[in-house]
């Protein structure tokens, strides 16, 4: 079993900006970044039936003419293809699709150059690559009459705007007993990286949504790793998220603030929520206990350092904090919409500096409490990764 790093997904690429401008201008929305533009050049590939039928995806050929160019270009991978995105300042990114897992971020930095922000890893199994890290989407949705759906499966929508200002791409997945409609939509700016999620309850009933955005950040070693500006959040100590794309390094939780190496995915997340319920208050007093008695305290470092063992979800952490990194001498700022919960895990400093293991996970989560969306109702949350390095 080998193991390769990011640079197999980087989007290093000189023939993206000149080879199809876009035929209409653009105007930069700094705000909603689901609100389409006017002059979207690109047709729609077509997502009728999808809840029935089997998708067949596009070839690449009809990727790179239907909606290549003005920075994007498609490169084919086995069963699946890369997206990739590229603007004119140097950021770079690159987008997995149908699994919708963004393997690469590479940022503009003060020294001139550019500097990969995610980790992600390819290892090779008797079954094929194993590919994890990176920024991915871990969700479950599930209806009041006990109907559940993980949206698993990307469909590009649309691509727009250009190499200038910024490139957007729209994917959209929907379930088989059509409970749910999910869009998302991965935004490239010259300093943000942004996930925006766009989850629409297509029945009459509730919705439960669980999970979480969950961001690999590369790093030199944990132990050399900050974030500043959790002070005062209140947080739990809980197992490792796991999903199809987490890195959770082995034996870990022996010796840590856990307790268990127990790992925790949605199914997890279902038997803690099994019996909640968010018209019954009975409920909802028992869950507000559950906080109550798993409760850390609150954080009393606003310069944390992430050297230790950790796996925590903060339920009063502010929308905006920053990760340095002495090491490498560069920071991210995290940035949340929607989501009220803030996961943080570190595989601790123990491991070897820039290895398989130097990297740090922020996800921005809906785990203790889930968020409930009316009939039809329409929900928004969204995750920026601002690099202020420039």
């Amino acid at each position: 079993m080998t193991t390769a790093s990011s640079s197999f997904f980087s989007p290093c690429f000189s023939h993206l900006w000149c080879t199809k401008p876009i035929k209409h201008p653009i105007s930069l929305l700094p705000c909603h970044l689901s609100t389409p533009f006017q002059c979207s050049n690109r047709r729609e590939l077509p997502v009728a039936g999808v809840a029935s039928v089997p998708y067949i995806p596009a070839s690449v050929d009809y990727l790179e003419t239907e909606f290549g160019g003005h920075g994007v270009a498609f490169e084919g991978l086995g069963d699946s293809y890369v997206v990739k995105m590229g603007l004119e300042n140097g950021s770079l990114a690159s987008l997995m699709l149908p699994s919708g897992l963004i393997t690469s971020y590479k940022a503009l930095m003060w020294h001139g150059g550019t500097l990969e922000l995610l980790h992600t890893t390819v290892t090779e199994e008797q079954s094929g690559a194993l590919i994890q890290g990176g920024v991915s989407l871990a969700l479950d949705c599930e209806s009041d009459g006990g109907i559940s759906w993980s949206p698993s499966s990307w469909i590009l929508q649309d691509v727009r705007g250009n190499a200038e200002e910024l490139i957007q791409v729209e994917m959209i997945s929907c379930d088989p007993e059509s409970i749910a409609e999910v869009k998302y939509i991965v935004t490239l700016q010259p300093d943000v990286l942004s996930s925006e999620i766009v989850i629409s309850n297509l029945k009459s009933l509730p919705l439960q949504l669980t999970g979480s955005v969950i961001s690999h950040l590369t790093v030199s070693n944990p132990d050399a790793t900050f974030a500043i500006g959790l002070e005062g959040s209140n947080f739990f100590s809980r197992a490792p998220f796991f999903s199809n794309f987490c890195l959770i390094p082995p034996g870990f939780g022996h010796k840590n603030e856990v307790g268990s190496s127990q790992l925790w995915g949605l199914p997890g997340i279902k038997r803690f929520l099994s019996d909640w319920n968010a018209k019954n208050q009975n409920d909802a007093d028992r869950l507000e206990r559950i906080k109550e008695e798993d409760m850390e305290g609150e954080e009393e470092d606003n310069y944390k350092k992430l050297g230790s063992e950790m796996s925590r979800i903060y339920t009063s952490a502010p929308r905006n904090f920053t990760v340095i990194d002495r090491g490498r001498r560069n920071s991210v700022v995290v940035r949340r919409n929607g989501f009220k919960e803030l996961y943080m895990f570190s595989p601790g400093g123990n491991h070897e500096s820039y290895s398989k293991h130097s990297y740090i996970c922020v996800g921005q989560s809906a785990v203790l409490e889930p968020i409930i969306l009316g009939p039809e109702d329409v929900w928004k949350g969204e995750q920026h990764l601002h690099n202020p390095n420039l």
